[in-house]
């Protein structure tokens, strides 16, 4: 299956390892809202075949950027689902960014409603000798929660390649395909 290349409403490429539907969309589900751990190796296996296709070869490699998990899910499910599938992808993981409030659940909101729900959500340690990252997470549906964690990467001093999600949802107003 091929990489599905969008672009967040700010301008922020993303590739996605898969399509958030059917047999994946269950199994995300499964992970995020059952506690199935054992699905977050083949689910990092393609974030990592992912991270790998758009982190260029000869290049150096930037800092691998989880989006933060809320305190509440964090709570609730005991894991960081990106963190967890970074780690499942054999990759490092660099926790650069920190929720400074508390926002709410997005499945519910539309476009413009999830950019102002995270808007000024995230903070991130400053950069050392303005070091790159790559941001990750698990699902993107518009980009909005992308766009601010770019946002306090990039206030931070940091220098945002892009973003890579383990899925992406079907086509919404407000978030774009990419047509490289």
């Amino acid at each position: 299956m091929a990489p599905v290349r969008r672009e967040t409403p700010e301008g922020l490429p993303v590739v996605a390892a898969l399509e958030y539907q059917g047999v994946v969309a269950r199994c995300i589900r499964r992970l995020k809202e059952e506690g199935e751990t054992r699905l977050a190796r083949p689910l990092g296996a393609a974030l990592s075949t992912a991270v790998a296709e758009t982190v260029l070869e000869g290049t150096r490699s930037p800092l691998i950027v989880p989006v933060p998990t809320g305190r509440a899910a964090f709570r609730r499910r005991g894991y960081r689902v990106p963190e967890l599938l970074i780690r499942r992808a054999g990759l490092p993981v660099s926790r650069m960014l920190m929720n400074v409030r508390a926002t709410a659940d997005q499945r519910e909101l539309g476009v413009v409603e999830r950019g102002r729900n995270v808007s000024g959500s995230m903070r991130a340690r400053h950069a050392r000798d303005a070091d790159e990252a790559l941001l990750i997470d698990d699902v993107v549906t518009t980009g909005a929660t992308l766009d601010e964690a770019a946002r306090a990467l990039t206030a931070a001093g940091f220098r945002v390649r892009g973003a890579v999600a383990l899925a992406a949802t079907p086509r919404h107003s407000g978030f774009h395909v990419n047509a490289s």
